[in-house]
């Protein structure tokens, strides 16, 4: 793998302002990543969640704690499912994490 692609990771945290308002706050962390197509069988299996799937992004599995949302190339995406290569895979696939997107329709809550 060559982690030619950028992409921001993206923590939301939520607080509260002084009349009990709920404000959210992005922690972002910019790292590098490959890029691969969702497979038709990721596909189907979410489809039949109700959920979308349109990218896989390869990280590191020490860049990456629970993020919820990434952004790439301008577009933002919902993490709906992290996935960690078998053991029996070579070396450079055991130190690394899949991570399932989805499209971010409404950016009301992103």
């Amino acid at each position: 793998m060559t982690f030619d692609y950028e992409l921001t990771l993206i923590k939301l945290t939520y607080s509260e302002n002084d009349m009990g308002d709920s404000i959210s706050t992005e922690e972002r962390l910019n790292i590098l990543c490959d890029v691969l197509s969702v497979t038709r069988s990721e596909h189907y299996a979410a489809a039949s969640h109700g959920m979308k799937p349109e990218i896989v992004f390869i990280v590191n599995q020490y860049d990456y704690s629970k993020q919820t949302m990434v952004e790439f190339e301008g577009n933002k995406y919902n993490v709906i499912r992290s996935f960690k290569p078998k053991k029996s895979k070579g070396i450079d696939d055991f130190e690394t994490i899949e991570l399932i997107c989805e499209g971010v329709v409404n950016h009301a809550n992103a």
